[in-house]
């Protein structure tokens, strides 16, 4: 658990506390994210048609995270503030309830991946050459949703203690175990038969399963965290406590997932090779937000932290740092994305119309790396404040008035194809941007009594 900020702390000491957090979250992040990186670079191999199977099934199961996450926010952010508290027991029991939640609301999604998944493809306008492999590939994975759920909240729960390294090394060790099962349940090894698209399902599932059972050991290891037989039984207000902040934070993904649903069936109807070009420079793209992500994270935890032990100065400097690091960071790698974007296409195919439309979207978005870095950053930092409900209106206006329409004006109508498409997710992420900052800048990211933030603000102001 980190120690509350003295005024005697320097910038470079309050530099290496978001480093120390915030490394191993971008790594966990990362790691995370391979799965399904690795997927889509082994199912190239298979051709284009199991390529846009694992597209459009992770196009819908990104709206199932959005709901997971949310739980995590929740978790996180409370965790975080009972520790920052020092209130052990009420933290054990946040924890708890949320793994109760998360179970609960991930058997539910797996009946409806069940039972929905042809349904659900087809909201996606796939063809008929590509909803047998996906619909296949979607109940593999998504059946079994409570591991995914699980998952996202008990990384959740350890990083809102502070622990950042566990998550970590829990997706170092599932990805490469990942990696291994892919090339073997894929393509086949010694007695095992090729399973092809199937393969890449399965490992992806054992490997949450893994993940799962190591996250339960370091949780059950955890000393920040107070825990009993009691906290098992539902507890009404805790829930509500929790759904009542997860809700605008799910209702944030949700409306950018299925925002992303909408125009990605647009993309679609640009052709096959163009959605193929999108969904593969989308897969090499979010690299760079496991940077803002893993900064995210270190600021909703130091910011509930410091909240919670009711140092508002403090929440506000940590966030400060955060939100200037992290542009460093994606700045940075905007630069490589531009100069590396061919390169980097060429590991997926080999059709050179793909490979040059791949270019041009990654070569769009390294433009767009830092202002994603202040959107995630800021959007962290208002999830510590428990401030859940502006993010959400926020990107609920981007998605709907600027990206999609901006998709279909660009993209479709004037003609620019993917070009069209990228810079309208730029447009996005400004319009975010600077909302998120200007409210940040007003003080008024914070979920506190208006006598309190009047008299920070005056203070801030002195």
């Amino acid at each position: 658990m980190t120690k509350p900020l003295h005024s005697s702390e320097t910038n470079r000491q309050i530099v290496k506390t978001i480093l120390l957090l915030s490394i191993p979250a971008v790594i966990d992040n990362f790691f995370q994210t391979i799965l399904g990186f690795v997927d889509t670079l082994f199912v190239s191999q298979l051709g284009l048609i199991e390529v846009s199977a694992v597209g459009v099934t992770n196009a819908i199961l990104a709206v199932y995270f959005a709901v997971f996450m949310s739980i995590g926010v929740a978790a996180n952010v409370f965790i975080a503030k009972n520790t920052g508290a020092g209130n052990d027991k009420k933290a054990g029991k946040v924890a708890q309830q949320s793994i109760l939640l998360a179970v609960i609301i991930g058997i539910l999604f797996g009946l409806i991946s069940l039972l929905f998944a042809e349904s659900l493809l087809k909201l996606m306008g796939v063809s008929e050459e590509v909803l047998t492999p996906a619909a296949s590939y979607f109940r593999i994975v998504a059946v079994p949703s409570v591991f995914i759920s699980l998952m996202f909240v008990l990384s959740s729960i350890l990083r809102g203690a502070g622990d950042t390294k566990s998550p970590m090394k829990i997706s170092i060790f599932i990805n490469l175990l990942n990696i291994a099962l892919d090339y073997i349940l894929i393509f086949g090894w010694f007695f095992v038969p090729a399973l092809g698209l199937e393969g890449a399902a399965y490992a992806t599932l054992i490997a949450r399963l893994v993940g799962v059972a190591g996250l339960l050991w370091y949780l059950g290891r955890s000393n920040d965290m107070k825990f009993s037989l009691s906290y098992w039984r539902p507890d009404k207000e805790v829930q509500y406590q929790l759904l009542a902040l997860g809700t605008p934070a799910a209702g944030e993904r949700l409306v950018m997932r299925i925002g992303q649903v909408r125009y990605f069936g647009m993309i679609v109807a640009l052709g096959t090779n163009t959605f193929a070009a999108h969904q593969i420079a989308g897969n090499i793209e979010i690299f760079s937000y496991m940077i803002g992500y893993g900064f995210a994270t270190a600021a909703t935890t130091l910011v509930g932290q410091r909240l919670g032990a009711n140092d508002l100065a403090g929440a506000k400097k940590y966030a400060d740092f955060c939100v200037l690091i992290g542009v460093g960071a994606m700045t940075i790698l905007g630069l490589m994305l531009f100069f590396l974007a061919e390169w980097a296409a060429g590991f997926f195919t080999k059709d050179i119309q793909v490979i040059q439309q791949i270019t041009i979207a990654l070569q769009i978005d390294a433009f767009i790396q830092p202002i994603l870095a202040v959107v995630l950053i800021l959007t962290g930092v208002f999830h510590g404040g428990e401030n859940t409900r502006f993010p959400m209106y926020v990107t609920a206006i981007g998605i709907w008035l600027i990206r999609t329409v901006g998709v279909y004006l660009l993209g479709i109508y004037i003609g620019l194809g993917i070009a069209g498409v990228w810079i309208a997710i730029g447009l996005d992420n400004l319009f975010r941007a600077v909302l998120l900052g200007l409210k940040y800048k007003n003080n008024s990211w914070m979920k506190l009594q208006s006598k309190e933030v009047e008299e920070f603000t005056q203070k801030a102001v002195n």
